[in-house]
């Protein structure tokens, strides 16, 4: 129980309103304790013939009825007249359920104000603690996992602190009241009644413990079928155009079934507990009546005492039933909690010191000082050591799995090195905050994200203090420009899921406008043009060409056209840097950068298009 004792934190900052609605409770389960005691005077002094009501009963407890006319005497009030107690215990009656009816709508208002608050402040918390993870972190946990972590678990949280702490707190109450009362009505019959005690408690723990494990499964399921469905639908073109439909279909179907199973699973033992339960109570209230009755019988007892007693047991039912599903909620958000809190405990690698710098990039240089990085166990870069020179185009080439991504993705520190350093202007980058840092680099890629928002929006994506003059005119730089013009609703028109909206060549200009308009020093350009047609490839490399202008760019490129004229061609192989040069020096080695550009050309000539010169 130890998550959802941790769930409590995210209740204090509404204590206030959960100490009204635990108020509102206590009166609830005192309404119920009230009008139950009130079978006493029913059947011993309504339920009467009128001859008898001039009599007290032989034995007498104390009752709601009885305590009112106590406090009416204490002031000064005549109390409630014995022939006319017919009249007064049904408007009681009524008042009881008036009073508890409010109460109840009071408690369940502000217990699920608390619960809501409670899951609106752990969903930021996790979104939060997304965004300021590294690659790594993504890396470890599907996005369809991440995705189930804050809508399915936190969902199931909600349900607890929303609904079912509500209900342990004032079933609780109400069952704590019931036997006091029992007990004040008969220590004896009270005493039988609780043997059954053990025999119910045992089953609980047992079942939720059986419910804890296929709640925990069933999460699991939840999260691989949200993965699942995402991939799909993100991927669906892939889908469609392999004929794979039916295939995902099946598994889909199959995912989908698997839980379906785990769910039947739970329901099943939901469904037996409370009957088994009640078998098991049942057998307590058959003895217990065969003695009540023995009671009676002595005088020892009055049958207004016994039915109250009945009374009183059977509303014990109510709170025992609903705390027993209680019980079952808590073992299944106790799983939802592990899981959430197992994210929230995660820690980023990418730790800012302390006063951490401030970055001005321009006119310096990057240095790779002997920069290993594993990731796992598997060793990715190997004691690399690079210069990059302010304003120049320096290249990275090689075969896939050579560790280009991973090189570029060092420098804004998406991951750490795991050994060596990296430094621009002499300073090793992790001395600068990272705001700071990233907010000197601007990065274009094959696939560039686009957010479903409009044309404007995106392009001044990190720059919400740019003016709309300044979106344009970034916008005309990408050539850009015109097409916009041409939207239904131009700069403000909303581009779609990933700007699905527009074509590879136009979300690939707007990717450049929102670079362009954050005016970066340091610009790294990740194939940035390979998913091109010609006509396309053309228009993005002259707004390339502006885009790189007086910045110091780093160019991973897989078509070795894009970068023969670059200033320094560097060739990693298997995480280290085995050529370094232009492309002239490197061709005439006939090295592996010869190789790779023969595998690709054939040694054809003809112009290449290239990064400089373009207008």
């Amino acid at each position: 129980m130890k998550p959802v004792i941790r769930l409590l934190r995210y209740v204090f900052p509404h204590k206030w309103q959960f100490l009204f609605a635990l108020l509102s409770m206590a009166l609830v389960a005192q309404t119920v304790v009230a009008f139950t005691s009130l079978v006493m005077p029913i059947f011993d002094q309504v339920l009467v013939p009128p001859k008898a009501i001039t009599t007290a009963p032989p034995v007498v407890k104390e009752n709601a009825l009885s305590l009112l006319n106590r406090a009416l005497s204490a002031i000064g009030i005549k109390g409630i007249d014995q022939r006319t107690i017919f009249i007064e215990v049904p408007i009681i009656i009524i008042f009881l359920f008036a009073v508890k009816g409010l109460f109840s709508y009071f408690s369940q208002y502000f217990m699920g104000y608390v619960g809501q608050s409670v899951v609106k402040e752990l969903r930021n918390e996790l979104y939060t603690h997304f965004q300021y993870q590294s690659l790594r972190f993504f890396d470890r946990f599907p996005t369809g996992v991440l995705i189930s972590r804050v809508i399915s678990d936190v969902e199931r949280i909600q349900s607890v602190v929303a609904e079912k702490l509500g209900d342990l707190i004032r079933e609780g109450l109400t069952l704590i009241g019931l036997v006091l009362y029992l007990f004040y009505l008969s220590w004896r019959l009270t005493v039988i009644s609780l043997i059954a005690v053990p025999l119910i408690a045992y089953p609980i723990f047992k079942l939720g413990e059986r419910l804890r494990r296929m709640s925990a499964k069933s999460q699991e399921q939840m999260g691989d079928l949200t993965t699942l469905l995402h991939e799909t639908i993100t991927g669906n073109r892939i889908v469609k155009a392999f004929g794979m439909e039916e295939y995902e279909r099946e598994r889909f179907s199959q995912a989908n079934e698997r839980l379906l199973k785990t769910n039947m699973k739970m329901l099943k033992v939901n469904a037996y507990s409370p009957p088994l339960i009640e078998f098991i109570g049942s057998i307590a209230i058959a003895f217990m009546v065969w003695y009540g009755g023995l009671e009676i019988s002595r005088g020892v007892m009055t049958t207004g005492i016994f039915c109250t007693f009945l009374a009183a047991l059977y509303g014990l039912y109510t709170p025992i039933k609903k705390l027993t599903r209680v019980s079952n909620s808590f073992q299944q958000a106790a799983a939802a909690a592990n899981r959430v809190f197992s994210i929230l405990d995660t820690t980023s690698e990418i730790v800012e010191r302390e006063n951490p710098l401030e970055l001005d990039a321009w006119g310096k240089k990057i240095e790779f000082k002997k920069v290993t990085f594993s990731y796992d166990s598997e060793k990715v870069l190997d004691e690399l050591s690079l210069v990059i020179n302010p304003g120049e185009i320096t290249a990275i080439v090689g075969v896939s799995g050579a560790g280009k991504s991973t090189l570029v993705n060092l420098i804004p520190r998406f991951y750490d090195v795991t050994s060596g350093s990296i430094t621009i202007g002499g300073k090793d980058i992790r001395e600068y905050s990272l705001r700071s840092l990233r907010s000197q680099i601007g990065i274009v890629t094959q696939e560039n994200i686009l957010f479903n928002d409009t044309v404007k929006n995106n392009i001044a994506y990190g720059r919400k203090d740019a003016s709309l003059e300044e979106i344009i005119a970034a916008a005309k730089a990408a050539y850009a420009h015109s097409f916009i013009s041409r939207l239904p609703k131009g700069y403000d028109t909303v581009i779609g899921e990933k700007g699905e909206r527009l074509s590879g060549g136009e979300r690939q200009r707007i990717a450049i406008a929102r670079a362009i308009l954050k005016d970066p020093p340091i610009l790294i350009l990740d194939e940035a043009t390979s998913a091109l047609d010609s006509t396309s490839e053309i228009i993005v490399q002259r707004a390339l060409a502006n885009l790189m202008q007086g910045r110091t760019v780093v160019v991973i490129a897989h078509r070795l056209s894009t970068v023969r004229r670059a200033d320094k061609i560097v060739v990693l192989d298997k995480g280290k840097i085995v050529e370094e040069g232009t492309h002239e020096e490197l061709y005439r080695a006939n090295g592996i950068y010869t190789q790779l550009y023969n595998l690709q050309f054939h040694l054809m000539e003809g112009e290449i298009p290239s990064f400089k010169g373009e207008e």
